[in-house]
């Protein structure tokens, strides 16, 4: 059972279809921690050009769920309420696997830092429990 659906994320991030990525958050520790989940399907939109004889779900998309996730986890914060978070940085980012049709995505972010309006996140991607992606995400909060 998830802790947040769709529209209770919607909530706290702007993003909205068709780039609101992840489908549900199953752990938040506000500022500290948080776990999502993405199911993807035979027709997300990226399929259609990435490719359409091996469909593969791009890295900077997997990366940009990661930071959805990463987002949840700060912007829950009460103090965040309405707040913006945007890339500021992307560091060691390694990818193990294509991610395809079918795929669950279990979504870790852990923030590592912050510092006023300022933050970095360890945040790290896993498909059937193994290592699909990972990377560090800096943000800063608008």
């Amino acid at each position: 059972m998830p802790l947040l659906n769709k529209e209770q994320i919607m909530e706290i991030i702007p993003h909205r279809a068709p780039f609101l990525l992840i489908d549900e958050i199953t752990e938040l520790e506000p500022g500290v921690r948080a776990v999502g989940k993405t199911y993807i399907k035979q027709d997300d939109f990226w399929f259609k050009g990435h490719f359409p004889e091996y469909p593969v779900t791009p890295g900077v998309l997997l990366i940009e769920m990661l930071a959805q996730v990463g987002a949840v986890c700060t912007l829950a914060m009460p103090e965040n309420k309405g707040k913006i978070a945007f890339f500021a940085g992307i560091d060691k980012a390694k990818f193990r696997r294509n991610v395809v049709a079918g795929d669950e995505l279990t979504l870790e972010v852990e923030i590592i830092k912050a510092k006023a309006n300022v933050g970095v996140g360890k945040a790290t991607g896993y498909v059937e429990g193994k290592r699909a992606f990972s990377a560090e995400i800096t943000f800063a909060l608008k």
